[in-house]
């Protein structure tokens, strides 16, 4: 028998006007999404999904029915996207973990989409069990950045996956074993953009009290500048299994159709001593602690068949140098001459070959990309800076990129009279927006804020809102599963 204990919190934070965070957290079910989507649908969206989930999961509590239910939620988001046009483009980030029985053993199922996060305490060490779904993340996994560089990346809220843009998802899934005194934490990144690692672990093992851990993580994030909503979920596994001597394994990535039916022939298999999943997932390093983690089960979709090219003879054809020794006309030196010959003939052949064209291509192709990645990359962003002493819109990037350079979009009749003069040199060096819409929110949130025209107020280096890489913003009846799809 298991037993959880759990504490939650919510904050709107110091900077948005409202909380597009919703949570959860029952016996069973614990829930965090970060909605994203302008000001109603990103409420909308988190409401929506988290409502879904809860309902689906609660006719079907299990590991394959909490995958259906993120399942069913992605499809609500997704539907109502497509009814109501002032909600289109709106998704969420969704993090889960539910105690299910399997087999009459206990298990923790956890699913993750975005950039909201689930963490693990084990032993006072803190691991980060999923990954971020953003296109600075994705950037550090494949070494194109260092973690250093990826939180200070312009586009580190930029989302690659989101629960509610497209009518498919794909979502990450881990099956671990409750560990009695184990602490879960679920969070949106308004606590971990504020908020260290080390930080949190501090407070997590500080605070006995679920309740305390949250509310003092929270205070923290607010402490830390508060520049987004803060939404915190604490789960204690306070009666459960001793620790297992198996490491946490890797996640799968399913699509949810594909992960309900492979999860259902999966359950009540218990996971053995190698650590392997039902479908061969392989294991990761045991914490760096020493200390044992619980198993984690990766469920996987079956790996597409290899495609081998069929082999080719390379060097000259065979045959050749027997047809000259059987002549038995020619003297050896003849023969070593012909020899050569052949040799510098089959190279002059090989001089154009199908894969020279096919290189010529590539690097064509691959020039051709770069060019229109750089261009995309340049006029995709919008910032707020200053043209003497005027508020002005640009699309571009700050300071420029390569051969382009900003380009003025809106004067928007706006001074530095008209805001805190504290805000006037983050201006001057350029507050990044992700649409001409959220730079026009911007600058009439700089007339509110303390200084201004009125009371209220928003720091100029706030993080921004949402952006879109393409599919977040994609025509109505779109079904296209977009490469990025928003921020939070």
């Amino acid at each position: 028998m298991t037993v959880l204990r759990s504490g939650s919190a919510t904050d709107t934070g110091l900077v948005r006007a409202s909380n597009q965070d919703r949570l959860l957290a029952t016996a069973s079910l614990f829930v965090v999404a970060d909605g994203m989507g302008g000001h109603a649908g990103g409420d909308v969206a988190s409401r929506l999904a988290v409502d879904a989930l809860e309902t689906a999961f609660g006719r079907a509590p299990t590991g394959a029915g909490l995958v259906s239910a993120v399942d069913a939620a992605n499809a609500v988001v997704w539907e109502q996207s497509l009814e109501h046009a002032e909600l289109r483009g709106m998704g969420t980030t969704l993090t889960a973990v539910a105690l299910v029985n399997e087999q009459g053993r206990d298990v923790l199922v956890l699913v993750n989409v975005g950039d909201s996060r689930s963490y693990r305490l084990h032993d006072g060490t803190l691991t980060q069990i999923s990954a971020d779904h953003s296109l600075a993340e994705e950037m550090v996994r494949t070494g194109e950045l260092t973690p250093a560089e990826a939180a200070v990346h312009p586009h580190r809220h930029v989302l690659t996956r989101a629960l509610g843009v497209a009518e498919t998802v794909a979502v990450d899934l881990w099956r671990v074993v409750p560990v009695r005194g184990d602490r879960f934490l679920l969070c949106s990144d308004g606590l971990s953009n504020e908020v260290t690692d080390a930080e949190i672990a501090a407070v997590l093992v500080e605070q006995p009290e679920p309740q305390q851990a949250a509310d003092e993580l929270v205070a923290r994030a607010r402490a830390n500048g508060g520049s987004d909503n803060i939404t915190v979920v604490v789960v204690d596994v306070v009666i459960g299994e001793e620790a297992p001597d198996e490491p946490l394994a890797s996640a799968g990535t399913l699509r949810n159709a594909e992960a309900a039916r492979a999860y259902q022939g999966a359950e009540g298999v218990a996971t053995g001593a190698d650590g392997l999943g039902p479908e061969g997932s392989s294991t990761a390093a045991p914490t760096s602690g020493g200390s044992a983690a619980p198993t984690a089960t990766a469920v996987r979709a079956a790996p597409p068949p290899l495609l081998v090219p069929e082999a080719t003879p390379s060097g000259p054809r065979a045959g050749a140098g027997e047809a000259t020794e059987g002549t038995g006309t020619s003297s050896r030196a003849d023969r070593r001459t012909a020899r050569r010959r052949a040799r510098r003939a089959a190279r002059a052949r090989r001089l154009v070959t199908v894969r020279t064209v096919l290189f010529a291509v590539l690097v064509a192709v691959v020039l051709a990309s770069a060019y229109s990645a750089v261009r995309w990359f340049d006029t995709s962003s919008y910032f707020v800076g200053l043209d003497g002493k005027e508020l002005v819109i640009y699309q571009g990037r700050i300071g420029g990129l390569l051969w382009y350079h900003p380009v003025a979009v809106e004067r928007t009749g706006v001074t530095t009279a008209d805001v805190d003069p504290t805000y006037v040199p983050v201006l001057r060096g350029g507050v990044e927006e992700p649409s001409v819409a959220a730079a026009r929110t911007y600058v009439r949130n700089l007339e509110v804020a303390p200084g201004g025209s009125s009371a209220g107020g928003v720091p100029a280096a706030a993080p921004t809102t949402s952006t879109t890489l393409a599919g977040a913003l994609a025509p109505l009846g779109s079904r296209a599963s977009p490469a990025g799809v928003g921020e939070t």
